[in-house]
C-alpha cells in the first residue's frame, strides 16, 4: 500500500483532505499505486484496525522536538516557517510547501526556525491502541522533562478500511 500526498484527491476509500488558507487542498490517501501528481508517496504497512490521524504541529521561534519516535509512519507538509529534520544520519531543511516522510520508528530531531513561527500538518498511520493518545516518544528519557514549546492540534482520527 502507498501513502500519498497530493493537491488533488483521487477518490480513495481511505483519504484525509486538509484545506489550506488559500482555499487549495492537500489530500493524503492510501492507494495501491503512486499517483502521477503526488507531492510525495511512500510504501507503508497498514494492519486491520489502524487509523489515519490528521493533525497540526505549531512551534514558536526556536522550538525543538527532541530526538523522538512515533508508533507509525506519516507524511508531513510545512505550512510556514522552516524546519530542520535530522534522521537516519541525514539532515534536511524544509521550507513552506515542502513535504517529508517519517517512518515512525526511526528517531527524528526536529528544529524549527530560530526567528519565525513554524507549523506543519500531517497524517500518520497508527495502531488502534494509539487512538486519542499522544504519540511522541523521546529517545532520551531525560528529554521528557525538558520544556516542550510545540503544540499539537488534532483535527481527526479516521479508521482505515482494508
Amino acid at each position: 500500500m502507498i501513502l500519498a500526498l497530493s493537491r488533488t484527491p483521487h477518490d480513495a476509500q481511505n483519504a484525509v483532505v486538509h484545506e489550506l488558507d488559500d482555499g487549495s487542498v492537500l489530500a493524503w490517501e492510501l492507494l495501491d499505486a503512486e499517483p502521477d501528481d503526488a507531492l510525495l508517496a511512500a510504501p507503508v504497512e497498514v494492519r486491520p484496525g489502524w487509523l489515519m490521524r490528521h493533525d497540526r504541529i505549531d512551534f514558536p521561534p526556536g522550538g525543538i522536538a527532541y530526538r523522538h519516535t512515533h508508533p507509525g509512519p506519516g507524511i508531513r507538509y510545512l505550512l510556514h516557517g522552516s524546519i530542520r529534520i535530522e534522521s537516519a544520519g541525514q539532515t534536511h531543511d524544509y521550507e513552506p510547501g515542502e513535504p517529508w516522510f517519517e517512518s515512525g520508528p526511526e528517531p527524528v530531531l526536529a528544529t524549527a526556525s530560530a526567528t519565525d513561527d513554524t507549523a506543519f500538518v500531517r497524517v500518520m498511520l497508527l495502531p488502534p491502541e494509539w487512538a486519542g493518545k499522544r504519540t511522541i516518544r523521546y529517545v532520551d528519557p531525560a528529554d521528557e522533562d525538558r520544556p516542550k514549546l510545540q503544540r499539537s492540534t488534532v483535527y481527526g482520527e479516521h479508521p482505515v478500511a482494508l
